[in-house]
């Protein structure tokens, strides 16, 4: 039979615990040593390592290389290569990551060697430039193609227009922005500049808008270069009267006479004219040399 408990008397309830203890101060230090360690690990490979996705390159970062690719493009062409660059494209909005808009760059260079075969020309660039590109030319459903990788995640496609020229293109792929990409100003381009404003001028042709100037630069050295105006209202010339209008500034024969397009040498400019088009244009062009 249990007896009464006694008033204000807590029965036992076992022998007392060991009080509370941390961590050992050693497993801290080793804690803390170990987070210092990993994270200057990965400041150093931020630093020194090449980027493992396209992510980690942005715009900014991508335009030198997008800029030297055009000028290996020119440069595996030859000295004697009828060069045409266009302006830098770059168009925002694509998405890097859900959170966070990006942006595109794309260069053109179109090219062209009188006397040679699209496909001949195209395999004359895989196999003069470096072999870091690791180009190739293969024949798809839509034609002869030519591709190839510039690194830095920099793509390269060459394939024949239907004006019988070759168009290579450079593209970045979408990117952070960063503080955005600045084309090299263009410079030396006088030769240039005075071709194209001769040529308008024997086609009694004004310039209309502003002049275009584009370069890239060569792998040796200096740059190759495009000056680029569209032609404002004027005579309606035809091919035959455009040719006889321009003959006299040629230094040599034409080195093309199409009804799409007249091309001469105007010392150690290339002059294109493509009355044609739409719109109608006068480009010249110093390749690599």
């Amino acid at each position: 039979m249990t007896g009464p408990v006694q008033t204000g008397y807590a029965p036992p309830s076992g022998p007392p615990r060991p009080p509370a203890r941390g961590w050992p101060r050693w497993l801290i230090v080793a804690t803390l040593l170990w987070a210092l360690l990993l994270a200057a690990l990965t400041w150093l490979s931020v630093r020194d390592d090449g980027p493992t996705v396209r992510e980690q390159r942005s715009l900014a970062q991508a335009g030198p290389v997008v800029d030297r690719t055009i000028g290996d493009l020119v440069a595996a062409a030859g000295p004697d290569a009828l060069v045409e660059l266009t302006p830098p494209v770059v168009e925002r909005g694509c998405r890097v990551t859900p959170f966070e808009d990006g942006g595109t760059l794309e260069r053109v260079a179109e090219l062209r060697l009188t006397g040679e075969e699209p496909r001949a020309l195209l395999d004359r660039v895989a196999e003069a430039l470096p072999d870091s590109y690791r180009a190739t030319v293969m024949l798809t459903r839509e034609g002869t193609r030519l591709r190839a990788d510039a690194g830095e995640f920099v793509t390269v496609r060459g394939q024949e227009t239907e004006e019988g020229t070759v168009r290579f293109t450079a593209d970045t792929g979408c990117r952070p922005l960063g503080s955005g990409y600045e084309a090299t100003p263009v410079t030396g381009a006088d030769a240039e500049s005075d071709a194209v404003t001769g040529a308008l001028r024997a086609l009694g042709r004004p310039a209309l808008g502003e002049t275009e100037l584009v370069a890239a630069p060569c792998p040796g050295g200096g740059s190759a270069r495009t000056v680029r105006a569209v032609a404002g209202p004027g005579s309606a010339a035809t091919p035959t009267s455009a040719a006889a209008v321009l003959a006299p500034l040629a230094t040599g024969p034409a080195l093309v006479d199409t009804p799409e397009l007249y091309a001469y040498r105007a010392g150690p400019v290339t002059v294109q004219v493509h009355l044609v088009a739409d719109p109608p244009s006068v480009s010249a062009s110093t390749p690599c040399r």
